[in-house]
């Protein structure tokens, strides 16, 4: 089969592109599908054997894409639909694979060039175009949540990422036979393509570093990776910490992520709280680098404050054997349970009391770890994801 990946976003990006767009490439390219993916100019090229990557132009004076809905989406996008529409009359396409807001012009070409369609929906546009406040026109909501409605019932196969979204899905399709729940729940590393810096996608501003900080020996270390938007609960994190020392003066906090002004405006924050010297800032890393400083933590942290869709990161936190300290938020609670992690309330002092616990009840720890392996293996692991795929690559063959 040959099938247009259609991902409007900065793919591969150290600036944080969502990973289910890499590995659903991956495993379906393994799967002896032949890919054309079309992306954003920003980003770098990743080695994936049957995938060609095809990218507009940069555009880098009009900056960096950001985390949410914007104005530059908006206009990179015009040029997104220019080039699908070449491609589609120079190409016969089994499929086309829709991420995110890709489905809202996709389904008018859908008729004109008869080509079966999958619509990974990461989330739904319309409630981020409001939890964002990009547009307040309740009308503007409307339309987008007209077109959102129509790509799920003339989509010929449907994702969603976690439950929240897929008992939203089912309440508003009719077939829910098409619709399958696949988590972003596996983790292979990245292949790089080497000639990145030739090809000049390598962003010049907050670069990913490369090499390892110096963390202070005889340490504990609680490890948050991840970016460090305000809903991530960075804040609540730093807060709690300073009352962890206090019971156990060992701890080490590792913030792993970030860009140059959020690092600055955290590190404000641990000197208010008197934390700073024991609190350390990586900023952006590579994603290997990201997984040794994991590797390292006693404790890993998701300390997110808001949120329905389950963090990437989870998965890989309940595979790592090493016990993770989540807020009782629904992101969470989709995947996680009492007996997997220690959950605890997005405030400081109760985050401080699970962080210690995770730190200093070694019996519950080791209960908790084996059940949160099992957990993984038995629901979100490799082979789990691939079957997942190849049902959906029968729904459109």
């Amino acid at each position: 089969m040959k099938a247009l990946v259609i991902a409007p976003q900065p793919f591969f990006s150290p600036r944080g592109t969502p990973l289910s767009v890499y590995y659903r490439t991956l495993v379906s390219a393994e799967k002896n599908v032949n890919i054309d993916l079309l992306t954003y100019g920003e980003g770098l090229d990743v080695d994936i054997p049957n995938v060609r990557i095809i990218r507009i132009p940069r555009f880098s004076f009009l900056g960096n894409v950001k985390v949410g809905p914007s104005y530059l989406k908006l206009f990179l996008d015009g040029f997104i639909i220019l080039w699908t529409i070449y491609l589609l009359i120079r190409n016969r396409y089994h499929f086309v694979h829709a991420h995110e807001e890709a489905i809202f012009f996709l389904v008018f070409l859908k008729p004109i060039f008869r080509f079966k369609l999958i619509y990974d929906m990461h989330s739904s546009l319309p409630q981020q175009l409001t939890n964002f406040q990009f547009y307040e026109s309740e009308f503007f909501i409307r339309i987008f949540k007209k077109l959102e409605d129509k790509g799920l019932h003339d989509a010929d196969a449907i994702i969603t990422i976690c439950p929240d979204l897929a008992d939203y899905v089912n309440s508003i399709v009719r077939d829910t036979e098409k619709h399958l729940l696949i988590e972003n729940s596996i983790f292979d590393p990245v292949k790089l393509k080497r000639d990145n810096k030739k090809a000049g996608r390598k962003d010049q501003d907050n670069q990913p570093c490369i090499q390892p900080v110096s963390i202070p020996e005889g340490k504990r270390l609680i490890v948050y990776a991840g970016t460090l938007e305000p809903y991530q609960g960075i804040d609540i994190l730093i807060k709690s910490f300073k009352l962890v020392i206090k019971t156990t003066p060992s701890a080490y906090l590792l913030i792993v992520g970030g860009s140059n002004d959020q690092v600055e405006l955290f590190s404000k924050l641990t000197e208010e709280q008197g934390v700073d010297r024991c609190t350390m800032f990586t900023g952006r890393v590579t994603q290997s680098l990201a997984k040794h400083y994991c590797s390292l933590a006693s404790v890993q942290m998701s300390p997110r404050s808001n949120g329905t869709n389950t963090p990437l990161k989870i998965y890989e936190q309940l595979a790592s054997g090493v016990p993770v300290v989540a807020t009782n938020i629904y992101s969470h609670t989709q995947v996680l349970n009492n007996d997997v992690a220690f959950l605890v309330e997005p405030e400081p002092v109760d985050m401080a009391k699970g962080i210690s616990a995770a730190l200093q009840d070694g019996e519950r720890v080791k209960r908790m770890v084996t059940n949160a392996e099992k957990l993984y293996s038995d629901n979100y692991s490799r082979p789990i994801y691939e079957n997942k795929l190849q049902r959906l690559l029968k729904l459109v063959e």
